[in-house]
């Protein structure tokens, strides 16, 4: 065999070679995505309904954003802003993330904004809600618009809404008090502090009286004490945050063993989907401010999910994580459409230009199954539009495990009952 017959083969098969593999090459691209959780620690379960709710919008997909296959890296941030800073450097470092969604906590997301303007990595739908996060955007928002629409709006924005709803209550003579007291509590984090705040405030202006202010650490499951200073003061309202399971619903049972007989506001009490069984007719007219699985097609979700992982899922555990991640697929496809490739660049560059604008949103008719409308503007960013249209939560009483709408009007399912 000669020389130039040797080399006619060899190209030959190097044409027929590129000809089979040329399709396969073309369909194996990836994304690398990072998904924030708090995968291990004191909320941990709402992290395994973060992975739940995204395998599920994954499966809806197959997996695909056109002809890019979405290679999902769980980053746990463990509740703690090192240990979430820890894990993000190293997922996009050396797991190569080129974009990422979600999160839980205010302090983690804090924490993890310099680290995506750092590396130019764009991040959307962080659920970390506290004013913290919404000042450090705000002083520069071109670093930090690598940090995408908040999945959670600032505290002020919702839970300030319960001092208006305690006022109506007593104004309807629905509750009776007997003083205007009041007592705060809440985790010991950016969250917990700012959401206290903010219905502390609230009341004030409201004419209330805040006789005590109390934040412990998100691993504290003891509240004998502080309840007993409470019932001491006879405060006829005590309300705040935490998002451990094990802190809020052990503060649940403890108020109804020691006897308090004021409005307790739970906020958070149904973020763990299986709250009942942790607290049982103990929260039988707990008061909170929470998403609903309420349209058809959140009901939908709430017992598919609940048949396929056998619990009970959480609204905005569940809920929200699904909303944003399918809000952040549609990102990813109007990406490839305008930008013809799916990069971080590509993908900050419309999530900036189209999303923070709001020319992109993500509806019920796109599939959003707990708000009407996901909405960003250059006046509300990082936060969404809120309003009983766009992002809004209703007071929820609780009743042998069922959440009533209960405020405001337009929203009821039920009145109010006083304990």
């Amino acid at each position: 065999m000669t020389t130039k017959t040797r080399l006619i083969i060899v190209l030959t098969m190097i044409v027929a070679l590129a000809a089979f593999c040329g399709p396969t090459l073309a369909a194996d691209k990836a994304l690398k995505v990072g998904i924030m959780g708090p995968f291990t620690g004191p909320s941990a379960k709402a992290g395994q309904e973060f992975k739940d709710s995204i395998q599920m919008a994954m499966e809806k997909i197959g997996g695909k954003v056109g002809d890019y296959k979405l290679e999902l890296v769980w980053v746990d941030s463990q509740s703690d802003p090192a240990k979430a800073t820890n894990a993000l450097a190293e997922a996009i470092e050396r797991k190569g993330v080129q974009a990422g969604a979600i999160n839980w906590h205010s302090s983690v997301a804090a924490a993890c904004m310099d680290l995506t303007a750092q590396y130019k990595v764009p991040w959307f739908f962080a659920m970390g809600a506290a004013a913290i996060v919404n000042e450090k955007w705000q002083s520069d928002p071109a670093k930090y618009s690598y940090w995408g629409g908040k999945g959670w709006p600032t505290p002020a924005k919702l839970d300030a809404g319960i001092a208006a709803f305690m006022e109506d209550m007593i104004k309807e003579g629905k509750l009776t008090v007997k003083e205007k007291k009041a007592a705060i509590f809440g985790e010991d984090t950016d969250w917990g502090r700012n959401s206290g705040e903010s219905v502390k405030n609230a009341l004030i202006e409201a004419g209330w009286e805040v006789v005590s202010e109390d934040y412990f650490a998100l691993t504290q499951t003891d509240f004998y004490p502080l309840l007993s200073k409470w019932k001491r003061a006879d405060v006829a309202f005590v309300g705040g945050t935490t998002t451990s399971a094990a802190s809020m619903t052990g503060l649940v049972k403890q108020y109804d063993e020691v006897g308090l007989k004021s409005v307790l506001f739970a906020n958070g009490l149904a973020w763990a989907g299986e709250w009942y069984k942790l607290t049982g007719k103990s929260s039988n007219s707990v008061i909170d401010m929470q998403a609903q699985f309420a349209s058809p097609a959140a009901k939908a979700f709430a017992e598919a999910k609940k048949k396929k992982f056998d619990y009970e899922p959480s609204a905005p555990a569940s809920g929200l994580s699904y909303d944003g991640f399918n809000f952040f697929i549609k990102l990813l496809k109007r990406t490839l459409e305008k930008e013809g490739e799916l990069t971080s660049a590509t993908i900050h560059k419309v999530m900036v230009e189209e999303v923070n604008t709001g020319k992109l949103t993500y509806t019920a008719e796109d599939g959003a199954i707990m708000m009407k409308e996901y909405k960003y503007t250059p006046e509300t960013m990082p936060d969404p539009v809120v309003g009983p249209d766009y992002y809004f939560f209703p007071v929820v009483q609780y009743e042998d495990g069922v959440g009533y709408s209960v405020y405001p009007a337009s929203m009821m399912t039920r009145d109010f009952k006083a304990k």
